[in-house]
């Protein structure tokens, strides 16, 4: 035996050993439903997938021009997704109403995320900005973050 080795088996590994060692008799009911009930470390705050880093975010919202109606919206958009961190079916649910003046902070009111789970998003201010910027060109605080443009209309709801 040698001291001090450690084995790191998934538990999902130990759980399906232990079904079929209780189903073939090796070890005993009581014992089998203990090692089931065995819950797996918690791995919390984990990034999966690409993640932009400050200087790319920061890159990816230069690149978007502020001349034209379109152009604030996308930067709009943007500044949103990265300034928020919202997913982006949570960023084209929302409409202008969902942003709320609350305790003297902007924020995303009651936004249903995933999991359907509620919660309340803090704007910065240069978020904030941004979105101001496009909705002060179009005249209109009642339609929905992801509205086309149309360039003789304004904004147009999606359909």
């Amino acid at each position: 035996m040698i001291q001090g080795l450690v084995c790191l088996i998934p538990t999902g590994v130990v759980i399906v050993c232990a079904y079929e060692a209780a189903d073939s008799g090796l070890l005993s009911p009581e014992l089998a439903a203990g090692i089931r009930r065995v819950k797996g470390v918690r791995r919390l705050g984990i990034r999966v997938g690409n993640w932009l880093t400050a200087e790319q975010g920061k890159r990816l919202l230069e690149s978007t021009g502020a001349n034209t109606l379109r152009s604030k919206r996308n930067r709009a958009m943007l500044s949103m997704l990265i300034g928020c961190g919202l997913r982006r079916g949570e960023l084209l649910s929302l409409t202008m109403k969902s942003i709320q003046l609350r305790e003297e902070h902007w924020v995303i009111a009651d936004l249903i995320g995933k999991g359907g789970h509620i919660r309340t998003v803090p704007i910065p201010l240069w978020v904030k900005r941004t979105v101001d910027a496009w909705t002060w060109g179009i005249g209109s605080d009642s339609i929905p973050a992801g509205a086309c443009v149309h360039p003789d209309h304004g904004a147009v709801p999606r359909v």
